[in-house]
Order: C-alpha cells, then sequence, then structure tokens
C-alpha cells in the first residue's frame, strides 16, 4: 500500500491535473482504481503548494464524470440491445428489464446521487442508468453532485494529513462509512416522502 501510495503521488505530480482526470474517470468506469488513493495524494500536493486544490477538485470530479459516461454509453449500446436479445437466457425478461426503466424513470436521481457516495456501487451505477436510458441532464447533474461531495471529502482529508499513509488510509475508512451512514438516512427520508406522496396521490377528493 505504502509503494501504491508513493507511485499516485509520483505520478499525480509528474502528469499533474490530466493525470486526476485520467485515474478518476478509470476509477469511476469498471477499472478498480480507488479514489480512496487517488484524491487523497492530489490533497497533499495541494498542502505543498505543487496543486490549486479547488482545480484538483474539478478534475477529480470531471474526470469521474466522464468514467461515468463511459459506462452509461456502454449499457445503453451495447448492454441493451444484448439484454433484449439474450436476457431470456439468463432470466432477465422484457418484463423485469421494464422494472428497471420505470425504476429509473422514477427514483434515477436519488440511485445515482447516493450511487455515487458509496463505496463499489459508484463503479456500477452508471450500467443501470445506461440501461435504461435516464435524462442526460438529470444523470450529469446528479453525478457531479455525488461525485462533487466524495472527491471533495478526499481531497481534504489529504490535505490536512499530508503524506502520512497509514492515517490517510484510517480517516478515508472512516469516511466511507460516514458516508454510508448519511445516505442510509437520506435514503430513509426519501422512501418515506414518496410512500406519503403516494399514499396522498391515492386519497379521494
Amino acid at each position: 500500500m505504502h509503494a501504491l501510495i508513493d507511485w499516485l503521488l509520483t505520478t499525480i505530480g509528474a502528469l499533474g491535473y490530466p493525470g486526476i482526470f485520467l485515474l478518476m474517470a478509470m476509477e469511476s468506469s469498471v477499472i478498480p482504481v480507488p479514489s480512496e488513493l487517488v484524491m487523497p495524494p492530489a490533497g497533499y500536493l495541494a498542502q505543498q503548494g505543487r496543486m490549486n486544490i479547488w482545480f484538483a477538485i474539478f478534475m477529480g470530479t470531471t474526470g469521474s464524470l466522464v468514467g461515468a459516461y463511459a459506462n452509461y454509453y456502454a449499457a445503453h449500446y451495447l448492454g441493451r440491445p444484448l439484454l433484449l436479445k439474450y436476457g431470456k437466457y439468463v432470466w432477465i425478461t422484457e418484463e423485469k428489464f421494464a422494472k428497471v426503466e420505470r425504476y429509473f424513470k422514477d427514483h434515477g436521481e436519488i440511485s445515482t446521487f447516493i450511487g455515487r457516495l458509496l463505496p463499489v456501487v459508484r463503479h456500477l451505477i452508471s450500467l443501470p442508468a445506461g440501461l435504461a436510458g435516464m435524462n442526460h441532464v438529470k444523470f450529469t447533474v446528479y453525478t457531479l453532485a455525488g461525485a462533487g461531495i466524495w472527491v471533495t471529502i478526499l481531497t481534504w482529508i489529504g490535505y490536512f494529513i499530508g503524506a502520512n499513509q497509514e492515517l490517510i488510509m484510517q480517516y478515508s475508512h472512516q469516511a466511507v462509512i460516514g458516508v454510508v451512514i448519511v445516505s442510509a438516512v437520506i435514503i430513509a427520508f426519501y422512501v418515506r416522502n414518496h410512500k406519503r406522496k403516494k399514499a396522498a396521490g391515492l386519497r379521494p377528493e
């Protein structure tokens, strides 16, 4: 882990902002580059005066959006036809596919936003969004919002902690736990509000 972080510091230091953009685009797609090992080193370099922290956050966030769109388009233009044609052989019927589309039509915004905050899920959430053909404006806004929050948290961890790898990993893990808890609270409020609206819509006037 120490060797990997040292390599990332060297790589980001050498490639600069395009390196942050590229690594976060990879992280946001299906390539397993942990954001917890990309943005804290960028924050450390900002603390050393070798980068501007806000531009590093901007590049990390936009890189995440590009990687998310790579998954989106792959699922929309490649996965969709394949699923519709061959899905029946793995028990994915057109009816189930239609349910996914309806779900993202109704809940795509919250799913995309929360998905960008959660480990593992952030690599995959763009796939069902692409399969369902989620509205591009909504997909962009909620991807940027979720990715921006996570990138900002990690960058400031690196800024305040510096090059201490053990503390970076410790606080990154704590940040993950905190984000998961906050996400669970947001989901609970969303579900409660959705049920209230649905119940109100079913009431006779």
